[in-house]
C-alpha cells in the first residue's frame, strides 16, 4: 500500500477516473424461484435490457463525451450478445472478465476449477472481443486474494478491480510478496446498483426501499468526486448497463461526466491503462 504522498498521474493530471461497467445482462438473474423449474421471465427481461438496449444508449453517450470505459463481461453475456461486444470494442473500450455465469464462487472454488473457469472465459473473449481480457472483476465482489490473484497473474492478467479497501491502486500481495498484479479498488458509493436496483419478485433490495432520486444520487457522486479530486486519488465508477442504460439514467451519467470534465487535469483511463501506469511508477 502507498502512503499519503501526492500521487503523480500522467501528464500532470490531478486525479484518475476509471468509468467501468459490470455488463451482466441476464446472468445476474439466473437463480430459479424456490420450488420452480424456471427463472422469473420478467427478471430475465430486466437483465436482457442491458445488452439489447441499455448498452447502446451508454455507448452513444460515452462517444459523445470522448470517454473510454471498461466493461467487465460474463462470458455468457458475450456468447449471447456478441454484436454488442463488437460494438464496445469498435468504440475503443476495454472488455474485462467477470466470470462465466456471474458465479459467486471465487472464494471457495478449488484451484483447478478456478483455472478451468478463467481459461474458458478467456477463450470466449478471445473469440468475440478479439483478444483476452487483462482485467478481472469478481462477479460477487470478492475472491480468494491468495489463490485467485495468483491464478489470474499466471494467466497474464494485469489487474483486478474487486476489492474496496483503498481509494488508490496497489500491488497485490501474492505468496507474501508485493506482485505486479494491480488492484484498482471500487466503492459501493460509486456503484449504481445500491441506488437503483429494484424488483418485487424476487425482492430487491430486501427492504423494498424506494428507488433513489436522481438529483440526490448525482449530488452524492459529485461530492465524492470533489473529495477524490482534492486528494488526487483514483475515482472508479462501477455501473451496470441494465440499470444505468435507461434513457433518464444515461442523462444522469452525461451530466456527471460533464461535471468531471469541468475540472482541469483529469485523466480518464481504462483499467488496463491505470494498472500499467501504477505498475511502472509505483
Amino acid at each position: 500500500m502507498q502512503d499519503n504522498r501526492t500521487i503523480k498521474w500522467p501528464n500532470g493530471a490531478r486525479c484518475a477516473v476509471m468509468y467501468s461497467f459490470d455488463y451482466d445482462g441476464e446472468t445476474i438473474f439466473q437463480d430459479k424461484p424456490e420450488g420452480k423449474e424456471w427463472v422469473w421471465p420478467r427478471q430475465e427481461s430486466i437483465g436482457r435490457y442491458g445488452p439489447s438496449r441499455g448498452i447502446y444508449h451508454l455507448l452513444k453517450m460515452l462517444k459523445e463525451n470522448d470517454v473510454k470505459a471498461t466493461f467487465f463481461t460474463p462470458a455468457k453475456t458475450a456468447l449471447d450478445f456478441p454484436e454488442s461486444i463488437r460494438a464496445i470494442v469498435a468504440d475503443g473500450h476495454e472488455v474485462g472478465q467477470h466470470g462465466y455465469y456471474h458465479e459467486d464462487i471465487f472464494g471457495s472454488l478449488p484451484e483447478k476449477e478456478q483455472r478451468e473457469l478463467i481459461e474458458s472465459c478467456q477463450k470466449v473473449l478471445i473469440k468475440i472481443a478479439g483478444k483476452p481480457a487483462s482485467g478481472f472483476r469478481s462477479p460477487c465482489g470478492d475472491y480468494n486474494t491468495i489463490k485467485t490473484a495468483e491464478i489470474l497473474q499466471d494467466f497474464g492478467f494485469s489487474y483486478s478491480s474487486s476489492m474496496r479497501g483503498d481509494d488508490r491502486p496497489y500491488r497485490t500481495i501474492i505468496n507474501g510478496q508485493e506482485s505486479d498484479f494491480i488492484e484498482i479498488p471500487a466503492k459501493w458509493e460509486l456503484d449504481d446498483y445500491p441506488f437503483f436496483i429494484y424488483s418485487y419478485f424476487p425482492v430487491l433490495p430486501e427492504s423494498q426501499d424506494r428507488i433513489a432520486g436522481y438529483d440526490a444520487v448525482l449530488n452524492n457522486w459529485k461530492m465524492e468526486f470533489d473529495g477524490y479530486y482534492k486528494e488526487g486519488l483514483c475515482f472508479v465508477m462501477m455501473n451496470h448497463p441494465l440499470i444505468s442504460g435507461l434513457p433518464g439514467r444515461v442523462q444522469l451519467h452525461d451530466q456527471f461526466i460533464k461535471y468531471i470534465k469541468s475540472f482541469p487535469d483529469v485523466w480518464f483511463a481504462t483499467g488496463s491503462e491505470i494498472a500499467q501506469w501504477w505498475r511502472t511508477n509505483y
